[in-house]
């Protein structure tokens, strides 16, 4: 039988629990490649006394022998890849020939980071929330034709001539426009040309790496980052990250082609979070939603922020179905919403005196919407210690049922907890042997 290749993407706005999921799939692959994004994301994945996020490296790191790669879409900064790098070495994780980034990645520099900063500052009370890290100017100069890639680290005339170019722009906003302290390119060359040598045995040209492991008969598992509705076209924007986090932008992340490409498994809370600005229509501001972001632990695992909690949007679910092509759906942190005695379903808004079911594309006009909620009996108990569906308390079975009914997508895993183990499989990814409710 012919081995899956498949995609695991986010279906919200982020945080959905994708590090989980795609540490407890990577047994059953060969090769995971992170296709987009930047350190702006965190994977959290708890394996027994360890608990580790990524913010770069794909989250099946954990799993001996198998390879990680990083895909000419994500974004770099040197500083971030080899901290971890060096945290996976001290706790004896072997890197070595599993472990490989595209050539062609472009890498974070320090000013794009402070523009990053300025720039958001500058926006006052408009501000996006960004985390600060770069990442937009990067893919900014990327798109601009100004961008360092990974290879050029490894040529130092070619990567000074870079960052002059770069400068003469960046410069003149950081002083005339910014208020910020210029750079120097003579004083970068020397920290980005040393972390090119340390970067040098781990570049591939991943796209080929790909392609002939899929030929030799290897499959593989593509990560993305953030959620559906942070993508830059299809998202809730102008709230939303710098890249494609859809399905689709894994075929350009990581130079593949669509027929490659088996399932994608789109990943979703049991309910619905959000960090940082913008709409979101089913956020329940304090009483609940504090009772679920406390019970949840909804904290940025990179930025610490806190996320804003509210209910499950069967609206969103199924646009982020079509976007993404989704086959299969795994629900995350059930758990939590245990002892609640009602929870809600967002099953359309009202938008002017009509009934719709679809977020409208102008931001003003999403401001207007308001959710339109179906009620299910909550349950009580701790359930991170049941293993079988038929063992989950019948009003928790109805509403996992109902969530596969509302959004015309079959569930696949449901996770009760953090531990790869606290996971019920209902119907396996890889169709060894299905499960049956």
């Amino acid at each position: 039988m012919k081995k899956k290749n498949i995609i695991v993407v986010g279906l919200q706005w982020g945080d959905e629990g994708k590090g989980k999921i795609v540490d407890l799939l990577a047994k059953d692959v060969d090769i995971i490649a992170r296709y987009q994004g930047g350190n702006n994301a965190g994977h959290t994945v708890v394996a027994g006394d360890l608990s580790l996020v990524f913010r770069l490296i794909p989250s099946g790191i954990l799993n001996e022998e198998k390879i990680c790669l990083l895909g000419n879409g994500v974004v770099i900064d040197p500083v971030v890849l080899f901290e971890e790098l060096d945290n996976l070495k001290k706790i004896n994780i072997k890197i070595k020939d599993r472990f490989f980034v595209s050539n062609k990645c472009h890498i974070i520099m320090p000013y794009h980071k402070r523009l990053d900063i300025a720039r958001e500052r500058l926006r006052g009370a408009g501000m996006i929330g960004t985390t600060g890290r770069g990442i937009g100017p990067t893919y900014e100069d990327k798109v601009a034709r100004l961008g360092i890639r990974a290879i050029d680290l490894l040529d130092r005339q070619l990567f000074y001539d870079k960052i002059v170019l770069s400068l003469k722009e960046k410069n003149y906003l950081f002083k005339n426009v910014l208020g910020e302290n210029v750079f120097d390119p003579d004083e970068l060359i020397e920290d980005y040309i040393n972390y090119g040598k340390k970067l040098k045995e781990y570049l591939v040209d991943t796209s080929r790496f790909i392609a002939e492991r899929l030929d030799s008969g290897s499959n593989l598992m593509l990560e993305g980052a953030q959620g559906t509705f942070l993508d830059v076209d299809h998202g809730t924007y102008p709230y939303v990250t710098s890249s494609n986090t859809l399905a689709g932008g894994a075929f350009a992340g990581a130079g593949l082609g669509p027929t490659r490409i088996d399932e994608v498994i789109g990943i979703t809370k049991a309910y619905t979070t959000r960090v940082g600005e913008g709409y979101f229509p089913t956020e329940l501001k304090g009483g609940t939603g504090s009772i679920i972001r406390d019970k949840g632990e909804e904290f940025g695992s990179v930025t610490g922020r806190p996320r804003r909690c509210g209910w499950f949007d069967a609206n969103l679910i199924r646009e982020a179905k079509y976007l993404n092509g989704v086959t299969g759906m795994i629900i995350t942190k059930l758990d939590v919403l245990s002892g609640l005695p009602e929870i809600s379903i967002c099953t359309g808004y009202m938008f002017r005196g009509s009934k719709i079911h679809q977020l409208p594309a102008s931001f003003s006009e999403c401001c207007e919407v308001k959710p339109l909620y179906e009620e299910m009996p909550g349950w009580e108990g701790d359930i991170s210690g049941i293993r079988s569906f038929k063992d989950l308390p019948v009003n928790s079975q109805k509403y996992i049922l109902r969530l596969e009914e509302l959004t015309g997508i079959p569930v696949n895993i449901v996770s009760l907890g953090k531990e790869r183990n606290q996971t019920l499989i209902l119907n396996d990814v890889f169709c060894k042997s299905p499960a049956v409710l």
